[in-house]
């Protein structure tokens, strides 16, 4: 009788991500323990967790490592956007501290919940595996569902949580079949072997109507036009700390895992699938920017901005090669820093109702405090792309691939988006800077955490833009083994 071989069991390339999981668990240890721990111990571990979790992607870089049977890849490119995640964790830990407590609604499920989250968006960036990539994404999503639905008391939030919750079932059972007519037609669900299986016999049908199914459920959870109807709701009526971090945090994840299954597995094959990106990025991007355009409540419009960026995005896949998926890596990075900062200031603004989230709320801000206004006009004019903030160097270094891989047309129509969203993020600076507020003013909830959270991020967004070079090098270094 032959002995049995177990596999070797590796916990290096599950470093980073077992950080932030044994935090999870410290968590929630601490909230059944017999004597009583003060509520900010909680948040304090959920914080050294992400930054934990950092320095042991830092400490892996250029150590690549495989687990599992090369499920799991610990490569540059996972370290890359571990570093972006782990960014977008950590800025949502700090933005969430202060504004729970004000909103009531802190507690030791909420932390674990964002690092259970955290730890599926890093598995997924590290997924070799069809597999791994199904259960990372049921990980992130799973969490995200509860958190959105955290104000139990106000219907918006619970509908929020349900929308997603029933939206998000819909498209993983695409991906789950995607997965499975993969599988039937190459006998593996690993991204190296379905390469290699695939090379013979690129038109294979099955793979193909597989590969279209999972490109529908990585389209939800991208948010790409036609899978974008959850978004705005569910930005709107799930908390802005936690409107945050799906806007940012599960992005990077979901298009890691989505930029790895179609450059290994489509690795070799002609591009036919580009035509179909072609259409999908214009149409996002034009459709998030054009409804946008009509919002007067401001998470409902940085909700269909977020969609407008994914388009711009899906430019740079679309362009291929090192360079086009380089520049979507520099731009996720770029676009997490911002787009956190937008929200923050969201979570520092009061009114007498509650949260400060319509467009003429923010009227005559800069007079009363010109601090944060002027923070949200510098994240707002990156999100339109003004030099030389983050926003206008990963537009340029992703429209600038589109052009050098021939497609300028998807580049023209990008530019023109570009300056059509100019209203709609100019009209905010209007109502900051120049008109009076109707009613009670809004007024600024004083948070360190959170202006420590808006100080690093409108750092980076100015060290992004003006010393740019270093970190597209790096982005590009990390794509370049996959495409090989």
């Amino acid at each position: 009788m032959d002995a049995i071989v177990f596999p070797p069991v590796l916990i290096g390339p599950l470093l980073p991500t077992l950080v932030v999981l044994a935090a999870a668990a410290l968590v929630l240890v601490l909230d059944v323990v017999p004597w009583a721990i003060p509520r900010e111990v909680a948040a304090m571990v959920a914080l050294a967790g992400m930054i934990g979790a950092l320095l042991a992607t830092l400490a892996r870089w250029s150590a690549p490592g495989r687990a599992f049977r090369d499920m799991v890849v610990l490569d540059n490119f996972a370290l890359f956007f571990n570093v972006v995640i782990c960014y977008a964790g950590a800025l949502i830990v700090l933005l969430s501290m202060d504004y729970l407590r004000r909103t009531g609604s802190e507690s030791s499920e909420y932390w674990a919940l964002v690092l259970f989250a955290t730890a599926g968006m890093m598995l997924l960036a590290a997924a070799g595996d069809l597999v791994v990539v199904f259960l990372a994404l049921e990980l992130m999503s799973l969490s995200l569902y509860v958190l959105a639905g955290l104000f139990k008391r106000e219907l918006a939030s619970g509908e929020a949580a349900m929308k997603y919750f029933l939206l998000g079932a819909f498209a993983s059972s695409f991906l789950l079949y995607g997965i499975a007519l993969i599988y039937g037609a190459t006998g593996t669900t690993n991204l190296d072997r379905i390469a290699a299986a695939i090379a013979s016999r690129p038109r294979d049908p099955l793979f193909g109507i597989g590969l279209g199914l999972l490109m529908v459920g990585f389209g939800f959870k991208i948010s790409s036009v036609p899978f974008h109807m959850w978004v705005p709701d569910v930005y709107q009526g799930a908390p802005t700390s936690v409107t945050a971090l799906i806007a940012t945090g599960s992005k990077a994840g979901a298009f890691a895992a989505l930029i790895r299954v179609l450059t290994v597995t489509l690795r070799g094959v002609p591009p036919d699938w580009a035509a179909l990106l072609w259409v999908i990025a214009a149409v996002t991007m034009t459709v998030g920017n054009v409804v946008a355009l009509a919002q007067s409540n401001l998470k409902r419009m940085l909700a269909y901005s977020s969609i407008a960026h994914v388009g711009y995005m899906l430019v740079g896949l679309v362009a291929g090669g090192v360079g086009g998926a380089g520049s979507v890596l520099f731009y996720l990075l770029t676009y997490t820093f911002t787009t956190a900062g937008a929200f923050g200031v969201i979570t520092l603004c009061e009114r007498a109702r509650g949260e400060a989230v319509e467009v003429s709320d923010y009227a005559g801000l800069a007079r009363r405090h010109p601090v944060l206004a002027a923070a949200l006009g510098l994240f707002l004019l990156s999100l339109v792309g003004i030099p030389p903030l983050a926003g206008f160097v990963g537009k340029f270094y992703v429209f600038g691939a589109a052009v050098r891989a021939g497609y300028f047309w998807l580049a023209v129509i990008g530019v023109l988006n570009s300056a059509a969203a100019a209203y709609y993020y100019l009209r905010v600076v209007v109502f900051m800077y120049m008109r009076e507020p109707e009613g009670a003013a809004t007024t600024y909830a004083s948070s360190f955490a959170g202006s420590l959270a808006l100080a690093i991020a409108l750092l980076a967004i100015v060290l992004l833009g003006v010393m740019p070079a270093p970190f597209v090098d790096l982005a590009q270094a990390a794509v370049a083994p996959l495409l090989r």
